[in-house]
This record gives C-alpha cells, sequence and structure tokens, in this order.
C-alpha cells in the first residue's frame, strides 16, 4: 500500500487569506497546506479519503488521474465540497462514483449536490453511487476489505477508517474505546493535531501524542494542522522519533 497526503491543513488551509504570521508566509513548500485528503493505492485500487475543495488542485499537483471510490469521514464543507471536480473520472472511467459513508452523511450529499440526484440531471452533471455503511460494520470494496471506525468529532459522531495495517482519523476529538481495540499496533496511523491549545472539536498535539502512545503505532501522521503551529521544521522538533508532521505530497509505504 501507498499513501499520498493530497491536503493535510485545516479548514482555511495555509496560509491562511490575509494572515502574515510565521507559517502562513513560510517559504518552505511543506507549510502550504491544502485541506485535508488522502490518496491511497491498495494493489490495483485508488482510493481517496474525503474529498474537499482542493481536490481538484491536489490531483494536478500529484499527477493523479484515477478514482475507484471515496470514502467520506463526516459532511463538513471542508471533506465534501469537491465532489463536483470527481467529474473526469464519471467520463474517462465511465463509472458512477462509488461514496462511501454514513448515511446521515450521504443524505447531507444529496442536498448539497441536489443537481446530481435529479431524475433528469443536465448533461456533465457529476454521477454518484452512494453507499451508506456503519461503524465497526466491514464491507469489503474490489476485494479489499474496510474497516470503519466511531471516531467523535466533538459531540458528532464520524468516522475513521481501517485498512490493512493504516488507520486514517481525521476530525477527532475523542475515540471509543471500542475503536481504541481496533487501532492499537497499527503499522501507521494518520491523526488529526489543530493546534497547541485545547479545541472543542478537534485534538489538540498533546491530546494527538497521548492517544498516540495509547494506541502503539509504528509511525504516526499528524494532519488537519492549522496556521497557529510554528513552521514545519521548527513543529517537527516537537514530535517523538515515530511521530512525523505529514505535509502536502507527502507518499508513505505501507507494508
Amino acid at each position: 500500500m501507498k499513501l499520498t497526503f493530497l491536503g493535510t491543513g485545516t479548514s482555511q488551509g495555509i496560509p491562511v487569506i490575509a494572515c502574515g504570521c510565521s507559517t502562513c508566509s513560510s517559504p518552505d513548500p511543506r507549510d502550504k497546506r491544502l485541506r485535508t485528503s488522502a490518496y491511497l493505492e491498495v494493489e490495483n485500487s485508488k482510493l481517496v479519503f474525503d474529498c474537499g475543495p482542493d481536490f481538484r488542485q491536489q490531483m494536478l499537483n500529484n499527477g493523479l488521474d484515477h478514482v475507484d471510490a471515496i470514502l467520506m469521514t463526516h459532511e463538513h464543507n471542508d471533506h465534501i465540497i469537491g465532489l463536483d471536480d470527481l467529474r473526469p473520472m464519471n467520463f474517462r472511467q465511465g463509472i458512477d462514483m462509488p461514496i462511501y459513508g454514513l448515511e446521515r452523511t450521504l443524505d447531507e450529499l444529496k442536498l448539497r449536490f441536489a443537481y446530481a440526484f435529479e431524475k433528469r440531471p443536465y448533461p456533465g452533471a457529476p454521477r454518484f453511487n452512494l453507499f451508506p455503511i456503519e461503524a465497526l460494520k466491514s464491507f469489503s470494496f474490489q476485494d479489499i476489505d474496510i474497516l470503519p471506525l466511531d471516531i467523535h468529532h466533538g459531540n458528532l459522531p464520524i468516522l475513521g477508517f481501517k485498512i490493512g495495517s493504516l488507520c486514517y482519523i481525521t476530525d477527532a476529538k475523542t475515540v471509543p474505546e471500542r475503536s481504541v481495540e481496533k487501532i492499537k499496533n497499527s503499522k501507521v496511523l494518520v491523526i488529526n493535531a489543530l493546534r497547541h491549545r485545547h479545541h472543542n472539536t478537534h485534538f489538540s498535539l498533546d491530546e494527538a501524542l497521548a492517544f498516540i502512545e495509547k494506541v502503539n503505532p509504528e509511525r504516526a501522521y499528524l494532519t488537519h494542522l492549522s496556521h497557529l503551529f510554528p513552521p514545519y521544521e521548527a513543529l517537527k522538533n516537537e514530535l517523538p522519533k515515530n511521530v512525523f508532521v505529514a505535509y502536502d505530497g507527502l507518499s508513505v509505504a505501507i507494508g
């Protein structure tokens, strides 16, 4: 398996409009963060975690041209609003794009992309095939076993995903013990860390590090980062040796 980070920023991205902080003004390309998403290659299948407003640019930036399915963590705008840009895959691959998510999330897609679900959609509208899934109930896609994880984004139940030895989690504030047991001892854990200070709906850095210590992965990668962190070079020096700052375009091999 190979995981490529398409975006590693929070909902505003980095740089933030009209901000001149040290992170937003950093010349290091690793400090330029599009909204959080990732591209997973498993044998011959290409899966995308979330599809936010930067999806088109993310695919172009990484030279990617094929998507077999979308795995949705939840329905917030920074995770879904790029779905219209799947149209080239509809046309080139000749498929209605499979999208897997909580039934609540899929219902929200029907509202925000109502034009795609009309009985007679206009020519050129995106085409989606929606599949409701539930936390901790495994399903298969192209012979790949996928386990949705129960994650809480503040009071909102959302999903993480376990595929083989990878666990992908974003926007977590708490993780119920029934999911913790599934995550323990993964080879690669992707986990969100918003900033140093407490936040009501996202892990802070200390909370993310405590969770990493609890579940004991071989390697952990921090994503969904805000500009309130220092630039990449300073932030990476704050972390334990098995914890890394993810950045846009980083590819990680997973055995």
